[in-house]
């Protein structure tokens, strides 16, 4: 017969395997969620700084204090006379030139020459059109028109077939005929009848003739 102590002992172990039991079937406890690590904050390149600009050199040439288009114009003329003293016909041209041609510049700020176009080109001496585009454009740079910025003029060039010529802002004007032709010296006959007459009439003096021989001598 099972005694009380021993009924005690089961019943002990029997609590223990009922506690280990329910021990490993028991789920353990998930671990706690850890909060999201902050986002990094976004990285801001600056862009590089812009480069700095090129200094404008100093303007070293001439200047003009024109304030009109027409005053400006005389400043170019007299800057083309300085730059071609030994192409500029002295005294008035001769009634009949080799070329007029007129032309429009475009002067920038610094007296760069911009543009050049013809408003009246002297197409029919091609050479002399060639030329004095040649002229213009090494008579560069202008004077800066310092009170105008960039200015635009016209004037018109006189050429004539000595390769000299004159602007018709600065002319000193036109003969309106050729000059009259030296007189032609007098032929050889003619000069030998003069002769005779003048030694007849010194033989007749000589010779002490009166009027009247004189008179006969050859007229």
């Amino acid at each position: 017969m099972m005694t009380a102590r021993h009924g005690a002992t089961c019943a002990a172990w029997a609590a223990l395997g009922l506690a280990l039991g329910l021990a490993g079937c028991s789920t353990p406890p998930k671990p706690a969620a850890q909060a999201p690590a902050p986002a990094p904050a976004p990285v801001v390149v600056a862009p590089p700084p812009a480069p700095a600009p090129a200094p404008v050199p100093e303007f070293t040439g001439k200047v003009s204090l024109a304030s009109t288009e027409r005053e400006y114009r005389r400043d170019g003329a007299a800057h083309l006379y300085e730059r071609y003293a030994d192409r500029i016909y002295r005294g008035k041209l001769p009634p009949l030139l080799q070329a007029v041609g007129v032309m429009r510049l475009t002067i920038g700020p610094q007296g760069e020459l911009q543009r050049l176009e013809w408003m009246r080109a002297p197409d029919h001496v091609p050479h002399v059109k060639a030329e004095i585009e040649r002229l213009v454009h090494a008579a560069a740079p202008f004077p800066a028109a310092r009170r105008l910025g960039s200015v635009v003029y016209t004037d018109t060039w006189l050429w004539d077939k000595s390769g000299r010529f004159q602007l018709d802002t600065l002319t000193e004007g036109q003969l309106d005929r050729l000059p009259a032709a030296a007189a032609e010296p007098p032929k050889p006959k003619a000069r030998a009848r003069a002769a005779a007459k003048v030694n007849a009439r010194t033989a007749v003096a000589q010779s002490g003739a009166g009027p009247d021989a004189a008179a006969q001598a050859p007229r």
